[in-house]
């Protein structure tokens, strides 16, 4: 060691302490990666599941590098003979030029301590919607969904945000305290169909491919309700009536996971179409015009006409 100390300290000109606590910290990281290595190389092996992977090695960076700062910090801070003094100097500028990235490790702490979504959860956060696939100390990452894309399907795009957002920008969890969502399927069909029976037959439906949800959701308001004022008095699909000016609008509205609601949107329209074709007094509407033509001073029904 003290040759290696010797030839460091004649090759880059430093005194004796200098180069000792150079070395000092040279071993001390690469003490901590060969740890770090040897860790994740457990737990890869131990494991197949990608989540249990990925947070360990994000837990094991975290507390080495917090090991390691106090380490090298001990090591290099020890000569000062006023580290308070110092260290007011430094932080009153850093204070000021590391503002954001200071917001963004506090945010990080926060996301950590009260979990407004994990890695994993579905999210919307400003105008940016997708799935957490990363989450840092100054920033996390998503897999974009929706944007030019219809319903939430993925647009293969990886967004990274700053954490200091959560601060101020709106955060929507899709995957926490109630992990379902609503969705409304709009069925157009026109002022001549029997739109009763049409009524019927989409009830029908949205019973087939919903139904199934209704007990487990009731059993998470019941849980949610715990922790937040979430309540429904009614969980099982309902098709609602209204009238627009092309035809009767019958709305299906059923409860699906957030990352089913384009998979099932498919499935129920598919239904719909094979249904409505098997009734011929049920027609889908589309926009009209509808015009009169008056003979003299008495109006002839037969003479009105209809075109599209």
């Amino acid at each position: 060691m003290t040759t290696i100390q010797q030839y460091f300290r004649d090759l880059l000109q430093l005194d004796a302490g200098t180069v000792g606590r150079l070395i000092t910290s040279l071993l001390v990281i690469f003490a901590l990666l060969i740890l770090k290595f040897v860790i994740v190389r457990i737990v890869t092996r131990r494991s197949d599941d990608a989540r249990v992977r990925y947070n360990w090695r994000k837990s094991t960076t975290y507390v080495l590098f917090i090991l390691g700062f106090l380490i090298l910090g001990r090591t290099w801070l020890s000569g000062f003979a006023s580290l308070t003094t110092y260290l007011g100097l430094v932080s009153a500028g850093l204070a000021i030029a590391l503002r954001d990235p200071i917001v963004n490790l506090v945010a990080w702490a926060f996301i950590m301590w009260r979990r407004p979504f994990t890695v994993g959860d579905r999210i919307e956060i400003g105008t940016y919607r997708g799935d957490v696939i990363d989450l840092r100390i100054f920033q996390f990452t998503l897999m974009e969904i929706g944007n030019w894309v219809d319903a939430d399907q993925s647009t293969g795009r990886v967004i990274r945000i700053p954490n200091g957002k959560v601060f101020t920008e709106m955060l929507a969890n899709y995957s926490k305290g109630f992990r379902y969502i609503w969705n409304e399927i709009p069925v157009l069909i026109t002022f001549e169909s029997d739109w009763e029976a049409a009524k019927k037959l989409l009830f029908v439906i949205a019973e087939r491919h919903a139904a199934h949800l209704t007990e487990r959701a009731a059993q998470e308001v019941l849980e949610a309700s715990a922790r937040l004022m979430i309540f429904y008095t009614t969980l099982t699909p309902i098709v609602y009536t209204s009238v627009k000016d092309s035809g009767v609008l019958l709305t299906i509205r059923y409860l699906c996971a957030p990352r089913e609601r384009r998979g099932t949107e498919q499935a129920v329209w598919e239904d719909v179409l094979r249904e409505f074709a098997t009734h011929e007094h049920i027609d889908l509407a589309y926009p009209t015009i509808r015009y009169y033509t008056q003979m003299q001073s008495t109006p002839d029904r037969s003479q009105n006409s209809e075109t599209t």
